[in-house]
């Protein structure tokens, strides 16, 4: 194999801040490098990348982080995470899940969700006068799909405040040169959160409700096959870390890009059919999950390299979402964008089984920040995350004005 080295360090601070024009430049070199520091293949270009999250040769084969006995929680959501494994077990949990959701969980939730977000966006307008920035990240983008999942599953109100640090902990465990800190409460969180679910599925085993949960408790296929109780559990939780943690940072990262952008912004208030087009445009404009791993099953030829058996190849979500060969002016924030191929969601077999609950959330939220404010600008330069892989915001100041 040529290996060709690629200038691109996801821990450097400018890189974070803003990684596009890094891959552009990569970009122009070849569709697919070799990153000897990350010890994989990146898939830079749209075509590339979509085929890497497509290729059926190329697979999530989990491995289990070691040593084992001090990741037992977070291996044991792994192991049995729909996001880690290849049909034919993939094809089963997946046809079981999907099950579940379509008792019509996410358009049962639709007007609750709505009514949410303009109560969030009423509060933070009370809060900032037209005046006094407020974070919105705080204050909408991160409560918002917290509550959703906590309600599609059927959380008491209660324990919901002790998702979100869960998650969070967890999470941080999919980043590059994390300190062992990050490894002991990764694990923590991850035992912590197995040990809530089984109390709460043991619970609607005995008490049945209408929730998600309940459903994924009861649900078989047609051959009478079920969840195994560590599918369950697993299944909860890749609920909610990927489900609202994507959530968030599409929130953040779109308002923030927005208010950078108020052409756009004027453009979305003049004409709010705009918004479901809009919300794709968000998502592709500064992806929410910048990569996403696989590894050849066997030797696979993508973008003119060969990539072996046992190699991994990354797509890089942000990097194809930003290509110019698909995307017309594609460094261009277009709301009314209406060629949009963009992979957020990712593709193929293990494409988002969350994504229209995710839109469901967006667009409620945008659309109550757009109904229910006549301004908004940022009210002090927001603060982004250190992570490469979950790009996000740490807060973004906003001052609201009021109809």
């Amino acid at each position: 194999m040529t290996l060709a080295a690629v200038p691109l360090d996801l821990t450097d601070p400018a890189v974070v801040a803003d990684p596009y024009p890094a891959f552009s430049a990569a970009r122009a070199q070849a569709p697919v490098q070799w990153h000897e520091g990350m010890g994989m293949w990146l898939a830079f270009s749209h075509t590339e990348a979509n085929a890497v999250l497509r290729d059926r040769r190329l697979g999530r084969i989990w491995s289990d982080k070691t040593p084992e006995e001090r990741f037992e929680s977070f291996n044991l959501i792994h192991r049995n995470a729909i996001l880690e494994m290849e049909p034919p077990t993939h094809t089963r949990l997946r046809r079981l899940i999907s099950a579940a959701f379509a008792r019509g969980h996410v358009e049962r939730l639709r007007p609750w969700v709505q009514e949410l977000a303009d109560s969030l966006v009423d509060g933070l307008v009370e809060r900032s006068g037209g005046h006094a920035p407020v974070d919105v990240l705080a204050g909408m983008s991160e409560e918002l799909p917290v509550a959703v999942i906590a309600e599609l599953l059927g959380v008491p109100a209660a324990d919901r405040p002790l998702l979100r640090p869960w998650s969070n902990a967890i999470v941080k465990m999919y980043e590059y040169g994390r300190t062992a800190q990050v490894e002991d409460d990764a694990e923590r969180a991850a035992d912590e959160f197995v040990a809530y679910l089984r109390e709460l599925a043991a619970e609607r085993r005995r008490a049945p409700g209408e929730d998600l949960l309940t459903h994924l408790v009861t649900v078989r296929d047609s051959e009478g096959d079920r969840l195994t109780e560590d599918e369950l559990v697993t299944t909860c939780i890749l609920l909610l870390n990927a489900g609202h943690e994507a959530t968030v940072n599409v929130s953040g990262n779109g308002l923030l890009a927005l208010l950078e952008h108020p052409d756009q912004l004027a453009r979305l208030r003049q004409d709010p059919a705009l918004l479901p087009t809009a919300i794709e445009e968000l998502m592709r404009f500064d992806s929410p999950l910048q990569l996403f791993e696989r590894t050849a099953t066997e030797d696979v030829a993508i973008g003119g390299v060969t990539v072996e058996r046992g190699q991994k190849i990354a797509a890089l979500l942000g990097s194809a979402n930003r290509d110019p060969g698909v995307f017309a002016d594609a460094d261009t924030l277009d709301v009314g964008r209406t060629e949009n191929p963009h992979i957020s969601f990712g593709a193929g077999v293990h494409f988002c089984i969350g994504a229209p609950l995710a839109r469901v959330e967006l667009q409620a939220s945008f659309g109550a920040l757009l109904s229910r404010t006549s301004g908004l600008e940022l009210g002090a330069p927001a603060r982004r995350r250190p992570e490469f892989v979950m790009r996000g915001l740490y807060d973004l100041p906003v001052v609201l004005t009021a109809p």
